[in-house]
């Protein structure tokens, strides 16, 4: 009953072993190869009724079934999202941006993960201003261009700006005419736009959100206002590399009232995810794993499986946006829990040089261990060849017989230690071969013991 309780003790002492090394590297994980996977993020979207805020929604609840807490700041738009990713101590690290919005394409502190959906831009009139076919025929009048910190604000005053209607970009906030062709900029977009030009308080509006905003079914039907179509697109497509020209097609937004009642040549930003550059990098393949689940289908003017993609993007590429862009989901996060696929993939880069460490040792190892299995019997045979030069110099002895007790109590100890041992199978020969000649020698004392106990 001895054996299997050792043995039962060694493969014990064994997994504890394990257990204990790998609490150990978990633990120390953190300091070796940086801090553990945040289970809480905040992402910068826009207004609650916004399509920002509604994608940002959809992310969170797939987030969640992996551990992932995704809190939601709501703002008035790309432009304060912008702002609140570049404040250094701030808790946001994450942003749906608009296209044409960043200040520059090499941020140093921000990166984007990938561009998500086409947002078409909607220049909507009062048709009794008269026909406008062009941005040049909003001058004199009063357009609303979106509230400071949007995206839709920002796109407005650019393209205003281009076209000689406005002398520079400004972000003031209230009614402003400017420069001398006395157009009025303002700062509303969305329902409050629609209502005012329902009002006649505007003559014309900015609108950068998706077709399917309940303000674009709304301003479609609302009688008296026209939807504007855009001219020299490919003009602007190249100078605005963010910019994609769609076609809102006859009966698009409406089959049945057949609305548009005409196809009407439209531009789209991209807009994309935008994350700061201190992001961790395990929570890139999830945030775009959620990205694919929420926008592969495609939509109006998005093709399937077009979005989310690395093209069409302001900002540089997150590395590890870049690599999963051109492989897919690595094998521990297309197989594993997230946690434990984030922990390997941190702890990979911590057991690379160690492996490469270890790979000239990894050649000696096997005649180290031959060395020390063999060391073992050969051990046992020192004690054999002492006691067996013993007999042989007893049976040369002409003073008398000698006494073998102490040696055949010795050998049969050592047997009952060789029961006890256990070696590779591949060794077993070797081992069997030492208890023959123990159990050999055994008896050739016990003989002579008896021969010279018997004369």
């Amino acid at each position: 009953m001895e054996r299997p309780q050792k043995s039962k003790r060694n493969w014990l002492w064994t997994i504890a072993s394990g257990l204990i090394g790998g609490v150990l590297l978990f633990l120390a994980t953190p300091y070796l190869v940086g801090p553990p996977v945040p289970s809480r993020i905040v992402i910068a979207t826009g207004s609650s009724t916004g399509v920002y805020h509604a994608v940002a929604k959809r992310y969170q609840g797939i987030l969640a079934r992996n551990g992932i807490e995704l809190e939601i700041r709501e703002t008035a738009g790309s432009i304060e999202n912008l702002q609140l990713l570049h404040e250094k101590d701030g808790d946001v690290t994450l942003g749906i941006v608009q296209g044409g919005t960043s200040a520059s394409h090499e941020d140093s502190e921000l990166s984007s993960l990938a561009s998500l959906y086409l947002e078409p831009i909607w220049i909507f009139y009062r048709a009794d201003v008269g026909k406008l076919e062009r941005l040049d025929d909003l001058r004199g009048r009063r357009v609303g261009v979106g509230p400071v910190g949007s995206g839709t604000r920002a796109i407005a005053l650019e393209w205003l700006h281009e076209n000689g209607l406005i002398a520079a970009p400004s972000e003031n906030a209230k009614p402003k005419s400017v420069g001398t062709n006395g157009i009025e900029l303002h700062p509303m977009t969305g329902q409050a736009a629609a209502d005012a030009l329902q009002r006649k308080d505007l003559d014309a509006a900015f609108f950068v959100i998706g077709p399917t905003a309940p303000v674009i079914a709304k301003l479609v039907r609302l009688p008296g206002v026209e939807l504007m179509g855009v001219r020299r697109t490919k003009a602007y497509e190249t100078k605005y590399r963010y910019l994609k020209s769609v076609t809102c097609t006859e009966g698009m937004l409406s089959l049945e009232e057949n609305l548009p009642p005409r196809d009407v040549t439209l531009l789209a930003a991209t807009a994309s995810l935008v994350s700061r550059n201190d992001l961790h990098p395990s929570l890139v393949p999830l945030l775009l794993q959620a990205a694919t689940e929420v926008h592969e289908d495609g939509g109006f003017f998005e093709a399937p499986r077009q979005f989310p993609s690395a093209l069409g993007v302001d900002l540089v590429i997150n590395p590890a946006a870049k690599r999963y862009h051109k492989n897919g989901p690595s094998f521990l996060y297309r197989y594993l829990p997230f946690h434990i696929a984030g922990w390997l993939d941190r702890v990979k880069f911590l057991l690379a040089p160690l492996v490469m460490l270890f790979l000239p040792f990894a050649k000696a190892f096997p005649p180290i261990y031959r060395w020390r299995i063999r060391s073992k019997i050969y051990r046992w045979y020192l004690v054999l060849r002492e006691i067996d030069q013993k007999l042989q110099d007893g049976a040369s002895n002409d003073a008398g017989p000698a006494d073998y007790t102490e040696d055949i109590k010795r050998l049969e100890n050592l047997e009952t230690e060789l029961a006890e041992v256990s070696v590779p199978l591949s060794y077993m020969e070797e081992f069997y071969n030492l208890r023959l000649h123990v159990n050999y020698v055994v008896n050739l004392l016990t003989e002579r013991q008896k021969h010279h106990g018997g004369s």
